[in-house]
């Protein structure tokens, strides 16, 4: 009899033993599952910081190919901060540009806005996927310079223009689009160095409007005179900025 009931008793705990063994046999799977998840997880914010680093170590080499930032001073550039986007499809694609053969001007639109802050739209549209836009400079208020796009790659700014031209969006304090004494001077100082490095005239400085008829940048459209005043300026600055070229290249 007390052997009858061990084997019964053994029975009852074959199927017992089973559920654990299942039991802990999904448990293994899940948690091998959530290992592997944070693994790939891991790996993916390695790569967007090696792609990072990599872009960053693009840009010095190229700076320092080109001169960097002090031989560009010393050759008539204003003060240009170096804020370049993160890669993405909306607002830095890495398409290569075709020669550079014009610069087109623009202006926010967005009265009271910085510099800075107008990079930081461009930088968040690879999150919000709200549009595709982007410019290669942007000159605020006060007369700083950020950089979001390298001189190499399209932005989004020009339409049918993007693929050979530089774009620069201008910062405004009201809605007459009017620039600031600050914003127009470092204006005329990138454009004429801009246009000096890639071998252009004041004449192949135009503005959005010239390109689809926008209404931009406003103050330069509505006031035509203005505008042929900005580029008589942009002349002068290119014969300074090709005399300082010179001075340097003795030294």
């Amino acid at each position: 009899d007390r052997a009858g009931r061990r084997k019964k008793s053994s029975r009852k705990k074959k199927p017992q033993n089973i559920l654990k063994h299942i039991v802990l046999a999904v448990v293994i799977v899940i948690v091998v599952l959530a290992v592997c998840a944070l693994g790939y997880g891991f790996f993916e914010m390695r790569i967007e910081q090696s792609g990072l680093e990599i872009d960053q170590q693009s840009w010095s080499q190229q700076s320092s190919e080109g001169g960097g930032q002090e031989q560009w001073q010393a050759e008539g550039a204003p003060f240009i901060d170096v804020e370049l986007l993160t890669p993405n499809p909306y607002s830095r694609s890495q398409e290569k540009t075709d020669k550079i053969t014009g610069i087109v001007i623009h202006y926010t639109a967005n009265p009271g806005a910085t510099a800075i802050g107008n990079r930081n739209y461009f930088e968040g549209l690879k999150d919000s996927h709200e549009t595709k836009a982007s410019s290669h400079f942007v000159v605020g208020i006060k007369g700083e310079i950020v950089q979001c796009i390298p001189s190499s790659e399209i932005s989004y700014a020009s339409n049918s223009r993007n693929s050979d031209t530089l774009s620069i969006e201008c910062c405004h304090k009201d809605k007459s689009g009017k620039f600031t004494k600050e914003t127009y001077q470092s204006l005329v100082e990138l454009v004429g160095w801009l246009c000096q490095r890639f071998g252009l005239t004041s004449e192949q400085v135009i503005r959005h409007y010239d390109v689809t008829g926008k209404n931009c940048p406003k103050y330069f459209v509505e006031h035509e005179d203005e505008w042929e005043q900005f580029k008589k300026d942009v002349d002068v600055q290119i014969a300074v900025v090709e005399q300082e070229v010179e001075t340097a290249s003795q030294q």
